[in-house]
């Protein structure tokens, strides 16, 4: 059975997908508590006549079929909304009061769903196992790690490779490749500064964390523009301040929230030892009574592609796409925690991007130059994806991915 074959069903199925993305855009939930989202990805894994496990790491979703001996091929979508109070004005708008699918993982569910669908209808045009994994609490960080941890890959297998995909800002019906490192790593920090507290009229009693944060949140504006190559990219960004309760009132502490974006685990490193030692030294000029408490709130990997397997991906993708819907990915300063699978694997791994909006507005907003300003972006309350082509496109995506790999390609 040849590519086109197995995805001659998707017409007919694409009704029932977009009923499932609607649903699920109605009905966000947010990270590792995706019960609703679970229960029904699991209940139609198991209608297309998967082996379903499911409570994996909490609320992730695994759907086992296997069929004969070959490769094992493991296809990932994330399942959790953000604490966005959506502002779409679409009909099928979130009835979650304050919570949203804002960065399109309802798509990435119902891209999946239907690719498993379909792989299962085809199982005469390849070999191997298939993991459909519906993974849980990818806005935190740690979703796949806790997935993993809990014994995903004890079921069925360890995966040979791992395929993903995530819907961005771009023309629908483009798919967008890149070899190498294609998103950057994240670390979140938060930073407790200990003062010395007091009446707003004998400051000289004190030690005024207020001061100490500002101080603080200058200093670290110098680790990128001062410490870090020219060469090399970095973002430090202090995204949340917190002290005091009152005009009068000189507090006893302060609380930051650092959050930080690289794509090399040395400028890594760099950044995450300049930020330590610029507070600690900070604190010391300050006089502070008590050193300062810095705790990892997150950690997402860098997100790296095998540049073989991202190089076989992109060309099946030229091949079904044509070359004037295939697009090589810029570098993505936002992160995923997708590699985590392929890393406890030991595994390949290629991650790519697919164009959820409009082409038109897009492509005019890029020949304007002004994409950042006119066009609502993953996380924004504004970002909604069109269900058609999206949902076509990423479903073929995944379904011309596996076949790669499980000896149904031609």
């Amino acid at each position: 059975m040849s590519i086109p074959a197995t995805l001659a069903p998707l017409e007919g199925l694409l009704p029932t997908l977009e009923e499932l993305y609607l649903d699920l855009h109605r009905h966000p939930e947010l990270s590792f508590a995706e019960h609703r989202t679970a229960a029904e990805l699991a209940r139609r894994l198991g209608e297309s006549g998967y082996e379903v496990h499911t409570g994996i790491g909490g609320t992730g979703v695994l759907g086992v079929l296997r069929n004969g001996d070959g490769p094992v091929v493991l296809l990932r979508a994330d399942i959790d909304a953000l604490p966005v109070e959506e502002r779409t004005g679409l009909e099928y708008t979130s009835e979650e009061h304050g919570v949203m699918h804002a960065c399109g993982h309802d798509m990435h569910a119902a891209w999946l769903s239907g690719a498993a669908d379909l792989l299962a209808k085809a199982k005469e045009s390849w070999q191997g196992t298939l993991l459909a994994v519906f993974q849980p609490g990818e806005e935190r960080g740690s979703g796949a790690k806790t997935m993993v941890e809990d014994g995903l890959f004890d079921i069925a297998g360890k995966p040979s490779v791992c395929l993903g995909q995530h819907v961005v800002p771009g023309p629908a019906g483009w798919v967008l490749t890149r070899p190498g490192v294609i998103m950057a790593g994240t670390d979140a920090l938060k930073v407790v500064l200990h003062g010395r507290g007091g009446h707003g009229s004998r400051p000289e009693t004190t030690v005024d964390p207020a001061v100490l944060a500002a101080s603080v949140v200058t200093r670290l504006q110098t680790i990128v523009s001062r410490e870090i190559s020219a060469t090399d990219s970095a973002v430090v960004t202090v995204g949340s301040m917190h002290v005091g309760t009152a005009h009068n009132v000189i507090a006893d502490h302060a609380e930051l929230e650092i959050n930080v974006r690289t794509f090399d685990e040395q400028v890594r490193a760099k950044v995450l030892a300049a930020i330590e030692r610029i507070v600690r030294g900070e604190a010391v000029v300050a006089g502070c009574p008590k050193e300062p408490e810095i705790t990892t709130i997150a950690s997402f990997p860098v997100t790296k592609n095998d540049d073989e397997a991202n190089a076989q991906v992109t060309e099946v993708f030229k091949q079904h796409f044509g070359q004037g819907h295939w697009l090589e990915a810029p570098l993505v300063t936002g992160s995923e925690d997708f590699s985590e699978l392929a890393r406890a694997a030991g595994a390949r791994s290629v991650f790519w991007l697919t164009g959820g909006l409009e082409p038109e507005p897009v492509f005019t907003a890029i020949a304007a130059g002004r994409f950042e300003q006119d066009i609502p972006s993953n996380h924004s309350p504004l970002f909604a994806p069109i269900p058609h082509p999206t949902l076509r496109t990423g479903v073929e995506a995944l379904v011309v991915g596996a076949l790669h790999y499980l000896g149904g390609g031609s």
